[in-house]
């Protein structure tokens, strides 16, 4: 695929290939006069002189999501640090979720467990739509079935979903994103059912040898809300065309279709030791907009790991401030 350039504000960035500027004029980043070059090119040409780059090509691509429209549902987010969503539905109206992420709801709400990921696709689909779409879902680490919840009676129901560790919930409305966000595995909590779960793979063997994330990531579809989970605070950057941002593999959260993404060796084998940071980060490449996380679960996993006893002795009775520290607990035998 031919390597194109773009000069914008005197400044040349790129390379990038041709999908990703049709995508960066889609979102509004480009213009008909911006000046783009490729191998080939006498000179630099406005986009709208160069024939790939014109319509239909600057269509955005069409959404994946099938011809049915997601359920609309109401939400309300309680708390701080440690947060749970409270989803208002109308009658027949359905939520979908991740199994055991439910913490209550009100009277007239059905509860069923699905085999797959509960959209229609995988409700309308043969038998074998339904193992596809369970597989998906079983190679992200997630379980095979998912739990839909159905308000069958009258007025307003409610159903509320709590985050599996402190962090914060981020709501998304697919609309807004072309009806597709990448996301890292287990951040999804619950959608409006309509949405599909399924699988990103990342091409790139970099990305699957050492990514923190694994060659796999979840792929969210469809036009509807949908709600992922992410720990400590979270941060959300906007990238533009060629801009780059380096970040710990395990803090990225999500990002939208149009952002590259790799993995990048450290540098040195001695920051790579003593620097604490590991020996790769991930490298995300404009345009396109991406959530970052402050607390990684996997590093709030191994800080607990590291202060739990290793001897299978139990907890000391000396608390951590003690001045004794293991003296003391040698002094207790």
């Amino acid at each position: 695929m031919d390597n194109w350039y773009i000069a914008i504000g005197g400044q040349q960035q790129g390379p990038f290939s041709q999908a990703q500027i049709q995508q960066g004029v889609a979102a509004g980043i480009y213009t008909r006069d911006t000046l783009v070059w490729r191998q080939g090119f006498a000179n630099w040409l406005p986009m709208a002189q160069v024939p790939e780059l014109q319509q239909p090509t600057f269509s955005p691509p069409p959404m994946n999501t099938g011809s049915t429209q997601a359920h609309e549902i109401d939400y309300q987010i309680h708390g701080n640090e440690m947060q749970f969503v409270e989803i208002e539905l109308d009658p027949q109206e359905s939520t979908i979720a991740e199994a055991g992420a439910m913490m209550y709801m009100s009277d007239g709400i059905q509860m069923e467990t699905v085999f797959g990921d509960g959209s229609h696709a995988s409700e309308s689909g043969g038998f074998m739509d339904k193992m596809l779409g369970a597989g998906k879902r079983l190679i992200t680490g997630e379980s095979l079935f998912t739990t839909v919840f159905t308000f069958m009676g009258r007025g307003k129901g409610k159903v509320a979903f709590a985050a599996p560790y402190p962090g914060k919930i981020i709501p998304l409305d697919l609309r807004n994103y072309n009806g597709r966000l990448i996301c890292q595995k287990s951040a999804f909590l619950c959608a409006a059912k309509g949405v599909s779960i399924g699988i990103a793979f990342q091409k790139k063997i970099g990305v699957a040898m050492f990514g923190g994330e694994g060659f796999i990531m979840q792929k969210l579809e469809g036009n509807g809300l949908t709600f992922v989970h992410a720990g400590g605070t979270v941060i959300e950057k906007e990238l533009q065309a060629g801009e780059v941002l380096r970040v710990d593999t395990g803090c990225l959260v999500a990002l939208t279709q149009t952002v590259q993404y790799d993995i990048e060796f450290v540098g040195g084998v001695k920051s790579a030791i003593f620097g604490g940071e590991g020996f790769f980060f991930a490298t995300l490449r404009g345009p396109g907009h991406v959530w970052l996380q402050s607390l990684p679960f996997s590093r709030l996993a191994g800080r607990i790991h590291e202060a739990a006893p290793q001897n299978n002795a139990g907890f000391s009775t000396q608390g951590e401030g003690s001045v004794l520290g293991a003296l003391g607990n040698l002094l207790q035998k």
